[in-house]
């Protein structure tokens, strides 16, 4: 199956990557949906993943939202793995027109990516809810900036210039996803001659849906379990995403 994937690549002249959080979670970063994700959820705060991740639970409980955003969605530590280095490399020689993710670690473009539609936003982009002050990560994850005007310590973060909560530009759950990202990434869909979908079980909507835009010659899944599109693919490989395209990009 390598060698039809490697026979693939080398004959595609537009490339498009569709990744989920299989992609990050061999860069140590977890996946929050995960059996062990929603278990620490449920023992640390009695709420899923999910509750904690929308709108409704950002405006009314917003100090136990960062409190959990903070610890368990942060992770500063991880660094870009063969497969975020293996599709940048495909960037660089012209066969990849896109990456569509649906991580928000920004990992595709410290791996070299250039052209990334990141369907659920990014950690790394933080504004004021007020009067639109970016920061970046740093800022919001410094304590001192998370001290409301009481004097007390929170979890929150607030802007330095005129005191507002300062939120992540990330896709919470009953937000809509940004229709510029999303023509984007449809663009790219819709021009690609093969489409590579990586580290998705793709159950999450719309991000997932985006398939049925796809037109060209190959569709091609790597995913370590099952999906409901296996039987709709050109080529199927259930190996971890990293291995196999490390192993693939020439």
């Amino acid at each position: 199956m390598y060698e039809d994937l490697k026979k693939i690549l080398e004959e595609s002249k537009s490339i498009v990557f569709f990744g989920g959080a299989g992609v990050s979670t061999e860069s140590g970063i977890p996946d929050f949906r995960s059996e062990n994700g929603l278990y620490n959820a449920m023992q640390n705060y009695g709420r899923s993943p999910e509750e904690m991740l929308s709108h409704t639970f950002w405006v009314e409980e917003q100090n136990t939202f960062y409190d959990y955003y903070k610890n368990n969605l942060i992770y500063r530590e991880g660094k870009p793995n063969k497969a975020h280095l293996a599709l940048a490399k495909l960037e660089e020689q012209g066969k990849l027109i896109g990456v569509v993710t649906q991580n928000i670690d920004g990992l595709h473009q410290l791996g070299g990516s250039k052209v990334v539609y990141e369907l659920h936003g990014s950690v790394l982009r933080n504004n004021c809810t007020r009067c639109g002050t970016f920061y970046d990560l740093d800022y919001i994850m410094d304590p001192k900036n998370c001290v409301n005007k009481k004097g007390e310590q929170t979890w929150i973060p607030y802007c330095e210039k005129c005191g507002s909560v300062v939120k992540p530009d990330v896709v919470l759950y009953e937000e809509a996803l940004d229709d510029e990202t999303v023509r984007g990434a449809v663009a790219a869909i819709q021009r690609a001659d093969t489409m590579i979908v990586g580290g998705t079980s793709l159950v999450v909507y719309p991000a997932a849906g985006l398939l049925q835009y796809f037109r060209g010659k190959n569709l091609v899944l790597i995913n370590k379990s099952q999906t409901q599109y296996d039987h709709k693919a050109d080529l199927v490989i259930h190996d971890p995403i990293g291995e196999v395209l490390g192993e693939c990009v020439l």
